[in-house]
């Protein structure tokens, strides 16, 4: 008889993106299946932690580490990025502002950190309507991963699982 044990891994994932994208909203409908409409700014870091599994046997341990949003992501405290396995850039879809650079920070941490997937996550689908997206429809193609919600949590498992199986 073939002995079956489970392998968990630790991969740290990195959430980037400006002010008010609602990177905490993510995590926390990822972990604890919960939305706030309330905003509270994160200060420095804040650590989460969920397990999931992929595969059969295989469930990794992901350590979400949620950055103080930046306008610049070269503010962003290198010791933060230190030992990351997955970033996870957020823009909020309805605030233009919010991606207008994206492909230079993409950039950025491609130049800084070759080969650690990224996945660029268009947050508050909820928010926009069909004409919007159209409107930037080339420019999306192009850089975005996943269109998600952390209010109604859509697309917001499949994210995490994708990122999770790449590392594995």
């Amino acid at each position: 008889m073939k002995a079956s044990f489970n392998m968990t891994a630790s991969k740290k994932i990195v959430l980037l993106g400006h002010f008010g994208v609602g990177k905490t909203s993510l995590i926390r409908r990822f972990v604890e299946n919960t939305f706030a409409e309330d905003y509270k700014v994160t200060i420095s870091v804040h650590i989460s932690k969920k397990n999931i599994e992929i595969n059969n046997n295989d469930s990794v341990s992901l350590i979400i580490w949620d950055l103080e949003g930046q306008d610049d992501i070269k503010k962003t405290r290198s010791s933060y990025l230190l030992g990351t396995s997955g970033f996870i850039y957020v823009f909020d879809l309805s605030r233009p502002i919010t991606f207008e650079n994206l492909e230079f920070e993409l950039k950025f941490i491609k130049e800084n950190y070759p080969n650690i997937p990224i996945k660029v996550v268009a947050n508050k689908m909820d928010l926009v309507n069909k004409a919007y997206l159209s409107q930037y429809s080339d420019y999306f193609d192009s850089f975005v991963d996943f269109f998600v919600s952390a209010k109604t949590g859509s697309k917001i498992e499949t994210l995490f699982s994708k990122l999770a199986e790449e590392l594995i």
